[in-house]
């Protein structure tokens, strides 16, 4: 198998977030095989009931090439074209997981020890699987985490603030609002008004951004709602301390404001001869912080199609990117 068909196969298993069991079962059978060929060890780290991390060493780890294995919803199958492998997760991390792991076998077969894989899962969600990880360290100086940047090394990355808005009122006949209490009403001003938050910029990151990701609400159109509620979702240029506080500010009392995920910015290593960028997404990274060593951020794709019915990565990348990983590990392993 060569690391596009690797690809398409992982592309083909359905492992949208809190569903990755059976993607880690392959991923721990492959990394198995991995770890007969050239004396390593490979475990299941549980995280909680049917999901796990997948975690591969090959002795006393001090560079660790990591990437998450869930994918965001719809799953649609793999399918491929001269210059692009295309699917869920393409690019979101399945063919940045092939290249990790030819890359690890072309280093061991070079003779190269010390490093080791971790796949984990619920990036998409809430960095569960890299939360797990981080209290199970293994003694590893660096963390080379691979996510779509397209083969350049990000200096930095935005950090995420996730709010749920709830708002409450009473159900009334639609002909006689006054006897009802619109919870729809209520939400949105609430969300007018976060829309006049005061986001911070950076010199570096650039500017803060919001989204109102989604919204529901009452149960028929001749009816006042009883309960609303929607997802907010901020892009981060700082620890997001004061964000928060002025958005507890904003709503008043109008809502409830529920905090669902704080993940700060963070400053990324840097290393010669490697093309550099910026990302606005969020990764693992402040989750993991330095429990599994100081992070690089680095992968083959565009975030640009991501997350899209578009989804692809290019052939081409994910033949640099085995190169990339191992010219990283090489000159991070005799640090």
């Amino acid at each position: 198998m060569d690391v596009f068909e690797l690809t398409r196969s992982l592309v083909d298993i359905e492992s949208i977030t809190g569903n990755e069991a059976r993607v880690g079962d392959v991923l721990f059978a492959k990394l198995g095989e991995l770890a007969s060929r050239h004396s390593g060890q490979v475990e299941r780290m549980p995280v909680e009931t049917n999901r796990f991390n997948v975690l591969a060493w090959w002795g006393e780890p001090v560079v660790t090439l990591s990437t998450h294995m869930d994918t965001v919803p719809p799953f649609y199958a793999s399918r491929e074209d001269e210059a692009h492998i295309w699917g869920r997760g393409s690019c979101d991390t399945k063919g940045i997981i092939a290249s990790m792991i030819f890359a690890a076998d072309q280093l061991l077969s070079e003779g190269l020890r010390n490093i080791a894989l971790l796949f984990v899962v619920g990036e998409e969600r809430n960095s569960l699987g890299a939360m797990v990880a981080s209290q199970n360290p293994r003694g590893s100086k660096f963390l080379i985490n691979g996510e779509p940047t397209e083969n350049k090394l990000a200096l930095g990355s935005k950090g995420a603030l996730r709010f749920e808005l709830v708002a409450h009122g009473r159900m009334a006949h639609s002909a006689y609002p006054e006897l009802g209490d619109s919870a729809i009403n209520k939400l949105l001003d609430a969300l007018e008004a976060l829309r006049r938050l005061t986001l911070p910029t950076d010199d570096v990151l650039g500017a803060s951004t919001l989204n109102i990701g989604t919204i529901q609400g009452g149960c028929a159109p001749n009816v006042i709602a009883g309960d609303a509620k929607a997802e907010i979702f901020i892009r981060l240029v700082d620890d997001g301390s004061a964000t928060r506080a002025e958005a507890r500010h904003l709503m008043n009392g109008k809502v409830d404001l529920r905090e669902v995920l704080v993940v700060p910015a963070v400053r990324l290593g840097s290393m010669t001869g490697f093309d550099t960028t910026i990302v606005s997404f969020t990764t693992d990274i402040p989750v993991f912080g330095e429990s599994w060593g100081r992070p690089f951020l680095i992968g083959p794709g565009s975030i640009h199609v991501a997350h899209t019915d578009e989804e692809r990565i290019p052939k081409r990348e994910i033949l640099e990117a085995i190169q990339i990983y191992k010219r990283m590990v090489k000159q991070l392993i005799t640090k």
